[in-house]
């Protein structure tokens, strides 16, 4: 059975990374099931039998894109002593990376799949554990999911536990959050601009703090 497994993995493996090179060397929209099979070497029906459609492939190939993030996310949250300085990091840390690879991120977390895209999340670390493994727990279960709004939930809910927000204001202030965050990534892909990434996040990261503040019912210094 494990064999089996193994096999499935490997197969998988082919694809994503040859997907990945087409998406490293021609742009995600260049991506086609004609390319990827001959970069392989299998044909097209063999894909069929590992992956949903091509954007299930896509998805997973993107997914290679964020390993720069989930590496540095340690380094980021590594000085923090509460949630918030850890909400506020991982935010930063996740726009950084987000802005310099829009189109990447945005297919990740604005993806429309048939299926559970948690799933698609899971079955990927299956696939690449390494990429992962050195993640605390707290923020190996936030990696776990790929819908942002859980992400962000899972950070807020720490906040509440610790007192610094009530729990009946967590979903607010995370749609708050998506509304900044969305807004901005979605300006930078619509119109293509090479963009000042320090200066968005910087931007990004003002507004989050300006809202998150109006929350506060415990006393912590965001230096908005």
């Amino acid at each position: 059975m494990e064999t089996k497994k193994n096999k499935k993995h490997s197969m998988m493996m082919c694809f994503i990374d040859a997907t990945a090179k087409i998406i490293e060397e021609e742009g995600i929209d260049y991506v086609t099931i004609r390319k990827v099979a001959s970069l392989t070497g299998y044909n097209s029906a063999t894909l069929y039998n590992y992956f949903e459609n091509l954007d299930h492939l896509i998805f997973s190939a993107c997914m290679k894109f964020t390993k720069p993030y989930t590496d540095n996310l340690p380094r980021y949250i590594e000085n923090c002593f509460n949630s918030v300085d850890r909400t506020l990091r991982i935010w930063e840390c996740f726009c950084y990376y987000s802005f310099s690879n829009p189109k990447i991120f945005h297919s990740i977390f604005f993806a429309k799949l048939s299926n559970s895209l948690n799933d698609y999340i899971s079955e990927y670390y299956e696939i690449y554990p390494q990429e992962i493994s050195n993640s605390y727990h707290s923020i190996y279960t936030m990696l776990l999911k790929n819908n942002i709004y859980d992400r962000g939930y899972i950070l807020l809910d720490e906040c509440a536990q610790e007192g610094y927000i009530k729990r009946e204001d967590i979903l607010e202030i995370n749609e708050l959050f998506m509304l900044i965050y969305k807004g901005i990534l979605s300006n930078i892909i619509e119109n293509e601009i090479n963009i000042d990434i320090d200066n968005f996040v910087l931007k990004t990261m003002k507004f989050i703090k300006i809202n998150l503040n109006h929350y506060l019912i415990k006393k912590h210094e965001l230096f908005v």
